[in-house]
């Protein structure tokens, strides 16, 4: 059985979606949810799966005698970031070659970068009336959203989107595709 690792800081509806995708999966499973924020309902989530979670600070993340000792244990095979901020650190990157992936939400190389998630990249797609936008899913490295693209999927941005109504179209995305492509790489393993 090969376990996955899911980072998030917020409501986890993504990490809701791995939960389910893998619940009957005879090979691949959630062992483990981490998150940085101790009131992330992401936590709730686990709970109602009974999926083990660790909360930790910046500087328990920052340490590779904190976190990847946690992993290893759990023995994780791979790590999916699901609305997770934070920068990865090298000693995680090390452990886990091209078996960390992060879902970002618009076509990269637009709109990625420290400081681009969430409701802002959907304001900086509006703002430049772009007429499409989507997801990436790339692996991660040492650098905020510049590891190799693994996937990519858009949708079109009609002039009278707003913000909020992207967003909706970008989750739709996100839930539809992020299962499919973390099992698909989990299974080459």
């Amino acid at each position: 059985m090969k376990k996955i690792a899911i980072l998030a800081s917020g409501t986890g509806s993504n990490a809701r979606r791995l939960v389910e995708h893998f619940k009957t999966h005879s090979n691949i499973e959630v062992g483990l949810i981490l998150s940085n924020k101790a009131d992330a309902p992401v936590l709730n989530m686990a709970k109602e799966h009974n999926i083990p979670q660790q909360v930790f600070d910046k500087k328990t993340f920052r340490s590779p005698e904190s976190i990847l000792p946690v992993l290893r244990q759990a023995e994780i095979d791979f790590i999916v970031l699901a609305g997770f901020l934070w920068l990865i650190p090298q000693s995680i990157i090390d452990a886990f070659p091209r078996r960390i992936i992060n879902l970002h939400p618009a076509l990269l190389p637009k709109y990625g970068g420290k400081g681009m998630y969430g409701m802002y990249v959907h304001e900086a797609v509006r703002a430049a009336n772009e007429t499409e936008t989507g997801i990436t899913i790339h692996y991660v490295n040492e650098a905020y959203d510049e590891g190799d693209i693994v996937f990519q999927a858009s949708c079109i941005v009609k002039p009278e989107d707003t913000p909020q109504q992207i967003a909706q179209k970008i989750h739709q995305l996100e839930h539809a595709n992020l299962p499919v492509v973390t099992e698909k790489l989990v299974m080459k393993l």
